[in-house]
């Protein structure tokens, strides 16, 4: 089995989407803008001293650009007039010289007092993903609707003013890393200075730091929040941040991954953290016997899973015959797959052939992000599905919309290529993590957010889960931050929410508004 069989990667292949110019705005935007004023540029960086621009290595430094634009909505039930920055800021090394140009869209209250207004840094994950998954998909103003679970259908696609956006409660940052989107590598860095769980962290440490500076936000209540890897990212930036003096007041986690380490090939902890989102999935394509709720049903997963399955599995070769019968035959109960099957796969059910098996009779797939989604594929007894139907059901949507609203209400129009997904960036990526000084193989972030709660006991963490998510399974999740080793007294600040619906929550908008909801609390509690 390769390695990245049970991780997260990004989301969508590399597509191009051109970057709008900073013009002058004159219409008036739709659905929520209510005006818009001049676009405004920085003025240009030069190259950094000593760097010769002549290079055959040297990338272009562009100058610090930004397009506003005034928009007005309603939010929660509350009216509010905000701006609307589209701009790029520079990074630089140690050295004092430019390594990269990072694009952000930032959405910020009008007249709001910013030592009081909280600020929230939004990003995907991959890695190597832009963030237009959660910009477009989740708290930002506007929102592209879908047909999910169903394809959605094609053009002309919907976008509509986002009444469960965050702006009621906190100013929005959504931020490319490096490579994707409109971010640039530039000057004499590459991609692989930025290409690995700590490069990518001091990144997007150096940004927040250059983008407080830049809006004057230093005395802000500050919030992260981050997608799949950009969970990884967040417990590690929320630590990194701590030592450059930037102290957050919450950290908020969509369908994570903190540790690596315990997701290794060759071990039996994938396979058990997996078992309760098969149990829900099951439940939801009407493959298992359904008594009670879903939710008792998969609190039964969780409980055979960490007791039961896990001491068979450890057994090995050596799991006694009658022993082996009897927990193929609860594994095929949670999961709705044949006992047959699961002796067949040895008691342990890859996800890609659980995505395949399910719906077999059927000829359908389920989808990897979300398993609501159904796929058809030409080779119904083929091992694993030849596409992801929640990745293709949405793609060309939140796409065509982000080129659409760039354009008429960012009023953004260039010939710049905006990447999806950056180009090269998951095989050359190093997942190697340094924390306090002692080397790991494999990113374990977990370490720094436990380090930086224990530093700041105020601290607090949101997890929010899918149940029909086979990239990031909530299960994996708990196992994580169940294993932070913090204090007793700390363990309260962690708090849950799950919901019925895959890797991207917002997806289901009945989800969403629950979500919402449970945002609204965490941020409320965290402003006392």
């Amino acid at each position: 089995m390769r390695l990245h069989s049970f991780l997260p990667i990004a989301l969508c292949s590399a597509l191009a989407l051109p970057l709008a110019a900073q013009t002058p705005a004159t219409t008036t935007a739709a659905p929520v803008a209510k005006s818009a004023q001049s676009a405004q540029s920085a003025p240009a960086a030069a190259p950094a001293a000593n760097t010769p621009a002549d290079s055959a290595d040297f990338k272009p430094i562009p100058p610090e650009t930004k397009s506003v634009t005034q928009h007005a909505g309603t939010f929660n039930g509350r009216s509010v007039h905000y701006t609307a920055t589209a701009g790029n800021l520079l990074i630089r090394d140690e050295s004092d010289h430019p390594t990269a140009s990072i694009f952000y869209v930032a959405y910020t209250e009008d007249g709001a007092d910013a030592a009081t207004r909280p600020v929230t840094f939004f990003y995907n994950g991959g890695p190597g993903s832009s963030s237009i998954w959660l910009h477009m998909g989740s708290f930002g103003p506007v929102r592209v609707v879908t047909d999910s679970p169903k394809p959605t259908a094609g053009p002309p696609y919907q976008l509509v003013a986002n009444d469960q956006s965050l702006l009621d409660q906190s100013d929005l940052v959504f931020i490319d890393a490096p490579a994707t989107g409109f971010s640039r590598i530039v000057g004499k860095a590459t991609l692989k200075d930025f290409a690995s769980t700590d490069a990518d962290i001091h990144a997007f440490d150096r940004f927040i730091v250059r983008f407080l500076t830049e809006f004057h936000r230093w005395n802000s209540p500050k919030y992260l929040f981050g997608e799949s890897y950009g969970t990884t990212r967040s417990a590690g930036l929320v630590s990194s941040l701590a030592a450059s003096g930037v102290q957050c007041n919450g950290v908020i986690l969509l369908s994570s991954i903190l540790n690596y380490g315990v997701r290794q090939p060759g071990y039996d902890t994938p396979y058990i953290s997996y078992l309760p989102t098969y149990a829900a999935i099951a439940w939801y394509h009407k493959k298992v016997k359904r008594t009670g709720t879903m939710e008792d049903f998969v609190q039964q997963a969780r409980a055979f899973a960490r007791g039961p399955y896990a001491a068979a599995l450890a057994q090995g070769n050596h799991l006694p015959p009658a022993e082996f019968d009897q927990t193929a035959a609860r594994v095929a109960e949670f999961t709705g797959l044949s006992t047959r099957y699961v002796k067949e796969s040895n008691l342990r059910i890859n996800p890609w052939r659980f995505r395949k098996e399910l719906l077999r009779d059927s000829d359908r797939t389920v989808g990897r992000y979300d398993a609501r989604f159904l796929g058809l594929d030409a080779d119904d007894a083929g091992e694993s599905p030849e596409y992801d139907a929640s990745e293709t059901g949405v793609n060309g949507a939140f796409v065509s919309a982000f080129h659409d609203y760039l354009e008429r209400e960012l009023k953004l129009t260039t010939g710049d290529q905006y990447f999806v997904s950056g180009h090269g960036i998951i095989e050359v990526w190093e997942f190697k993590h340094v924390f306090q000084e002692e080397h790991y193989a494999s990113a374990d972030t977990g370490l720094d957010l436990a380090f930086a709660m224990r530093k700041n006991p105020r601290l607090r963490v949101f997890s929010s889960n899918g149940y029909f998510d086979l990239a990031t399974p909530f299960f994996a999740t708990e196992y994580d931050l169940a294993h932070l080793e913090l204090p007793a007294e700390l363990l309260p600040n962690i708090t849950y929410g799950y919901y019925p619906s895959g890797h991207m929550v917002y997806l289901n908008t009945d989800a969403l508004k629950q979500l919402r909801k449970d945002l609204g609390t965490f941020y409320s509690v965290g402003s006392k």
